[in-house]
């Protein structure tokens, strides 16, 4: 059972077919990641399920606050890099969603506990 919801979940599934993708055809795995790529993939839901702008949030790349290490923000570079434009085949509906979310606005500062994480606590 995932920790996101709405528009979170919808943002993991968009990344998890990307990485399906790239680890496919880095790495040689069929439908399954390889250690690395899953380690990559649960550092990203972390990252999805405690983002501070929670459901309100745009795409990470244009975002002003860097909650991703340095080493990890490269990984999903790379993996978008070459499994954002290969979306557009397998998974139009989600490559479209994502596309639009980019040109969506960051607020200036993230709302008081908009994260799931915080959302989640409060219950």
């Amino acid at each position: 059972m995932s920790l996101l919801h709405g528009k979170l979940q919808t943002e993991f599934r968009t990344i998890s077919a990307m990485m399906v993708i790239y680890c496919r055809d880095h790495h040689g795995g069929k439908n399954t990641l390889c250690p690395e790529c899953q380690a990559l993939l649960d550092y990203a839901e972390t990252r999805l399920d405690r983002c501070p702008y929670g459901e309100d949030k745009a795409a990470c790349k244009h975002c002003p606050v860097h909650c991703y290490k340095a080493e990890q923000k490269q990984q999903i570079r790379q993996v978008m890099r070459y499994g954002g434009p290969r979306m557009l085949w397998r998974h139009p509906l989600l490559a479209i969603r994502h596309l639009l979310n980019e040109r969506k606005q960051f607020p200036p500062k993230p709302p008081q506990n908009a994260s799931n994480r915080a959302k989640r606590q409060q219950k």
